[in-house]
């Protein structure tokens, strides 16, 4: 009897455990099913590939994100504080508040060659100076790496004509052919055209001038000529003393000075630069001058 009586109070107890540990396991979520947690992973194993790897927008960071591209800025204009008058001097507009101390710096007849172009860039920026290169269109389709140094040394480009050649003897659609010519192969080159027109020999007619005023141009020769084409009479080591003394006697506020891409010209540029300081005198960007006076 004491048997039985301990039989049934140890299943009695043993089923009072079950009941107890079935009853504390549903209370963290008594009203989810066993089969309501069972189906998630298999919901969650047949969700797409594609939609899985669709982020959505909370999941996204910064990093994942793609940053704005910042456009390059605009180079900001030059105030046109300059104009040429008809002798061809470069002039203030404002003759009360702009430097009348100035000269306008320009080389004829290239691009020819790094040994000649080198070493005029290089003292332009050790001076801080601009200058017009007026390029023919022969030489540009034959060196245009050297164009595209003139123009990325920030040196404006000028239209000097295609063949070099005395536009004053030609007819109308030749000298347009001249002319155009070189717009199109310099805005090819570099992505921009000229805007300054200079004559080979400073050679012109009314035509010269019209086509070069129907394509922007503003039409110029020199007032001041260094001379250093015409040194074949002199011994190399005279020539770049020349080029400096021709300069300085013809030396006025506004000169526009005729140079050309040749050795001795490269040689006197500095020597010749730092004495047009010493004198007071500053260089014109050609950017300041107003082509539409």
């Amino acid at each position: 009897m004491n048997r039985r009586l301990i039989s049934i109070c140890t299943s009695l107890l043993l089923l009072s455990a079950l009941v107890s540990a079935c009853g504390g396991a549903s209370k963290p979520n008594a009203s989810a099913s066993p089969e309501a947690s069972a189906i998630v992973p298999e919901t969650t194993a047949t969700v797409s590939p594609s939609a899985s790897s669709e982020p959505s927008p909370s999941e996204s960071t910064p990093a994942e994100s793609t940053p704005p591209t910042s456009a390059e800025p605009e180079p900001t204009p030059v105030e046109k504080a300059y104009r040429m008058n008809k002798n061809y001097f470069i002039v203030p507009i404002d003759k009360e508040t702009t430097n009348n101390k100035v000269v306008l710096l320009t080389f004829d007849d290239g691009p020819k060659a790094p040994e000649t172009l080198d070493p005029l860039l290089d003292t332009l920026d050790k001076h801080q100076a601009k200058a017009i290169f007026f390029v023919n269109g022969y030489r540009v389709k034959a060196n245009p790496e050297l164009l595209k140094k003139i123009d990325e040394r920030g040196q404006p480009i000028g239209n000097h004509s295609w063949d070099h050649i005395d536009l004053k003897k030609e007819k109308a659609p030749k000298i347009k052919e001249q002319i155009e010519g070189v717009q199109e192969i310099v805005k090819e080159t570099v992505g921009k055209a000229p805007v300054f027109f200079r004559p080979p020999f400073g050679a012109s007619n009314d035509s010269v001038r019209q086509i070069a005023k129907d394509n922007g141009l503003l039409f110029m020769t020199w007032s001041n000529g260094s001379l250093d084409w015409d040194m074949n009479k002199l011994a190399e080591d005279k020539r770049p003393q020349t080029v400096i003394d021709n300069v300085l006697e013809q030396l006025h506020p506004g000169s526009n000075i005729l140079m050309h891409e040749l050795p001795w010209t490269a040689k006197a540029l500095d020597d010749l630069l730092t004495q047009l300081e010493d004198k007071g005198y500053s260089f014109v960007d050609p950017n300041a001058i107003d082509i539409e006076l």
